[in-house]
């Protein structure tokens, strides 16, 4: 049964706004993953948190976007109805103008109600700053890519019930009667095909490269230490580069991913020419309402295998000056980055060097948020905040210069961003970190490391190899 009358539907249709309309079922006997096998369409997704908490009540399934939208330097691809059309421009833009409508939110109180799902790169910030790019894209896919869904699946961890929602355009053709009937078939796939599907054994790795070997990367570190020694910057993070050839099957990889390393931001989405998959545990920016927030995350120690060592791991993090000073420098980068789209003296710390702790690492988390000036919205945000400190360094453009001359290849996806613009005005985008990009079997893999000015060149290429290698194990 529709969550809406038909007195309702006809008088919001009249009203010329977009508004969602949906039908909720028990889903106890369901999950986001079984659910995902039974949607019909290309161009699936999942969105899932897989910590407990306040952020993991949700997970989003959908498939079969009205309107694909690809960045390409200048250049935006746009797909729709079966037909292509390119124009020049900023592909923010492009999305913000389709994004913003008049939209009736009063009936669903979700963070996501529909609207625009991908990906920002790391070189999409090239369109607002002067940073020419001089490395090669070996990877070929575009620098920013998001597809708009209007009918999408919403899972319930707290009330254990399934929503399948369907957002009504003024100009849509479809009925109260085609609506409810298009609700329901897709209630009876999910429902009446629950099959168990087993997760077959990894494949064999074929090969895996990296694009620096040991001496060229510690090469890499004396030189940002120079840079840092010189006064040009505080801190700088260099990464590195491992492709994997494999045979596992995309969504495989997704469910190994969600059950060794579990995270605040879990997803899977298909391009069809590729697939993004990742288990980040970074906030990039949010915007829920007018309240926007990041989460700077630095500081890292493994986890104990006891209650006591956790304890004792969590008070030696705390008390090592080093990470303590790296991390109070990124809090301040985020504070700068809130503090140009808040209004003034709206800027706090909601957190301050807490640890939390996740299934195989702890880490030093602070919590910026601030409320977001009158004729700004989500975009302005990301802008703002695009590429995160923690990926980057500090001064951040100063950093990202460095970065390009010391890196040999585009960073692509790698320290962008992963989420949604909402139709409701919501954003939600993470750090595109412990994060792998599959094409034609194909994977790509990247890890960065904060260099400081006595950071030790041997220790900093392990820590980044170790780091991408930990995601290797899922494929």
């Amino acid at each position: 049964m529709l969550n809406l009358s038909r007195e309702k539907f006809a008088e919001l249709k009249d009203k010329k706004v977009v508004f969602p309309i949906y039908v909720e079922i028990n889903g106890d006997e369901l999950t986001p993953v079984s659910i995902f096998y039974n949607l019909k369409g290309k161009n699936r997704f999942l969105l899932e948190s897989a910590e407990s908490g306040k952020e993991g009540r949700y997970s989003f399934i959908g498939s079969g976007p009205y309107l694909k939208v690809k960045s390409y330097g200048n250049l935006i691809e746009i797909e729709k109805e079966q037909r292509t059309i390119k124009q020049h421009g900023k592909v923010l833009d492009y999305i913000k103008e389709n994004i913003e409508q008049d939209y009736d939110k009063n009936n669903l109180k979700l963070p996501f109600t529909g609207g625009a799902l991908g990906y920002a790169g790391y070189d999409i910030i090239r369109q607002y700053e002067n940073l020419p790019s001089k490395n090669i894209d070996e990877i070929g896919i575009p620098d920013a890519y998001f597809m708009f869904y209007k009918e999408f699946i919403c899972y319930d961890h707290f009330k254990h019930t399934v929503s399948v929602i369907y957002n009504v355009f003024s100009d849509d053709d479809e009925t109260y009667d085609s609506i409810e009937k298009k609700l329901n078939l897709m209630i009876e796939n999910i429902k009446n095909n629950v099959k168990s599907h087993e997760l077959p054994p990894k494949s064999d790795v074929v090969s895996v490269e990296s694009n620096f070997t040991l001496k060229e990367f510690c090469n890499i570190v004396e030189k940002a230490k120079e840079y840092i020694k010189n006064g040009d910057i505080f801190q700088v993070v260099p990464s590195q580069r491992l492709k994997i050839e494999t045979k596992s099957k995309p969504f495989d990889i997704y469910r190994r991913l969600r059950s060794t390393n579990p995270s605040p931001y879990m997803f899977y989405i298909d391009f069809e020419d590729f697939q993004l998959i990742g288990s980040s545990p970074e906030s990039l920016v949010s915007v829920f309402g007018d309240k926007v927030t990041t989460n700077p995350i630095a500081g890292t120690r493994r986890r104990g295998k006891c209650e006591e060592e956790d304890l004792k791991l969590k008070e030696e993090l705390l008390n090592d000056e080093k990470e303590r000073a790296e991390h109070v420098m990124l809090v301040d980068l985020g504070r700068n980055d809130i503090g140009k789209v808040s209004e003034f003296g709206s800027v706090k710390l909601d957190r301050f060097m807490e640890v939390d702790f996740y299934s195989h690492v702890m880490h030093i988390v602070s919590k910026v948020s601030g409320i977001l000036k009158k004729g700004f919205t989500a975009f302005d945000a990301l802008i703002a905040c695009l590429p995160a400190g923690t990926v980057s360094g500090a001064p951040k453009i100063r950093a990202m210069e460095i970065i390009d001359e010391l890196e040999n290849v585009s960073r692509s996806f790698y320290a962008g961003s992963v989420g949604y613009f909402s139709f409701n005005g919501n954003m939600d985008m993470c750090i595109a970190i412990r994060t792998l990009l599959l094409k034609n079997g194909m994977a790509f893999i990247q890890a960065g490391c904060g260099i400081v000015y006595d950071s030790n060149p041997e220790s900093e290429y392990y820590e980044t190899l170790n780091k991408a290698m930990a995601l290797k194990e899922v494929l």
